[in-house]
């Protein structure tokens, strides 16, 4: 009755058990995979966001495929502003509902049933879902660990095939928060330009360097056919204000084409609202006010973390230069998933086991940095009784 595209695993794993007998029997858990910025006790100008979604060009029905102009205009001096790219032009940025929907466009369009797509790992575990969803298959690239990450670049040879369609570059990766280091981006267009391949390109953490320095984005790479996807999700921590994008750069003639043929594909669906639309410009300005908050919780959290783990020897930090999250390298004892439901049944803290970001092996465990300082010191305090028990 059902596709082969939805045959998931539909039961509850050991770890989503585990939490849900505790939620059962009432117990407060310390949350520290925690990814959803509305809820770490942030402040947010609740007037100004409001305020935005409250206007009379809302009831007029103008349905533009690519988003209303206004919006685009917004997105391109996001760029601007935050990453000095003075000449995007608003007609290559189409808006979405999320970056999950501008993953599902581009490999839409690039891809035929069974195609494959270049993907780092460790990374992001929805990828997985959604090509699922446009039946395109995975390939994997490794990132490999050498006191930073880096990606290993005669894996990515090994991997290319006559199926591949498209490398994707998460800048910052997420969970290991690792950017694309110009050379790495050199050489990624070589490779590209090499096997006449598009680039894809995440960006959603790439306003949150630790260091505070702007990151290059992407977004005008005219080297190669490059998609770039963003949101204010995170860059203004806003992820229940469905708006998104994706932006298209690289050489004028298959810009031009594969513009023109991602239009139809938001023409078909139309699926951004107007309220939300005319809102962007004020969204967007909310990054200013709010980024440096995220960004004060991340270094006082890594800071936390660095402190305990002074006081012990098992464990180490990997090093992390962007977004939300830390990796811990623990002793490869047990399963990742084992203990982390170890974690969640002796002392009541939430993590996630490498595993969920398809780590090569066990010895990982991923920490959000958002999460409030308190619950995060408290958190660790408990990992490490654990770990050293």
């Amino acid at each position: 009755m059902f596709s082969k595209r939805t045959e998931w695993k539909l039961t509850p794993n050991r770890f989503s058990e585990a939490q849900a007998e505790l939620r059962a029997a009432g117990m407060e858990v310390l949350d520290l995979s925690v990814s959803n910025p509305t809820q770490v006790e942030l402040h947010y100008d609740e007037e100004a966001i409001m305020q935005s979604l409250i206007q009379p060009d809302a009831l007029d029905y103008d349905p533009q495929p690519k988003g209303l102009l206004s919006a685009r205009n917004s997105v391109a001096r996001y760029y601007h502003d935050a990453h000095g790219l003075f000449d995007l032009d608003p007609a290559s940025v189409i808006l979405t509902t999320s970056t999950s929907e501008a993953y599902s466009y581009v490999f839409r369009l690039l891809c035929n049933p069974d195609d494959e797509i270049l993907v780092p790992k460790p990374s992001y575990p929805l990828f997985e879902f959604l090509a699922d969803l446009q039946d395109v298959k995975l390939a994997p690239y490794p990132l490999i660990y050498d006191d930073g990450w880096q990606i290993d670049f005669p894996s990515l040879y090994k991997a290319v095939n006559h199926r591949t369609r498209a490398v994707v570059v998460v800048h910052p990766n997420n969970p290991t928060g690792s950017y694309a280091s110009a050379e790495e981006c050199g050489q990624l267009n070589n490779f590209c330009a090499e096997f006449n391949l598009p680039l894809i390109v995440d960006e959603v953490f790439l306003d949150y360097a630790h260091d505070g320095a702007s990151r290059s984005s992407l977004a005008a790479n005219d080297q190669v056919l490059t998609f770039t996807l963003s949101g204010i999700s995170k860059i203004s921590g806003l992820p229940q204000m469905k708006i998104a994008w994706l932006v298209t750069s690289g050489p004028q003639a298959p810009k031009s084409e594969a513009l023109a043929r991602l239009e139809i594909i938001a023409d078909t669906y139309l699926s951004m609202n107007a309220p939300l639309q005319l809102a962007t410009g004020v969204f967007l300005e909310q990054r200013k006010g709010l980024q440096p908050l995220l960004l004060d919780r991340v270094r006082t959290n890594l800071q936390e973390l660095d402190r305990q783990l002074s006081h012990q020897k098992i464990c180490e930090r990997l090093r992390v230069d962007g977004g939300w999250s830390a990796i811990l390298r623990v002793p490869a004892v047990q399963a990742d998933e084992d203990l982390a439901i170890k974690l969640l049944r002796k002392v009541a803290v939430l993590v996630h086991p490498g595993h969920f970001y398809d780590f090569p092996k066990d010895g990982y465990l991923v920490l959000s940095l958002i999460t409030p300082t308190e619950a995060f010191r408290e958190g660790i305090h408990r990992i490490f009784t654990v770990l050293n028990d």
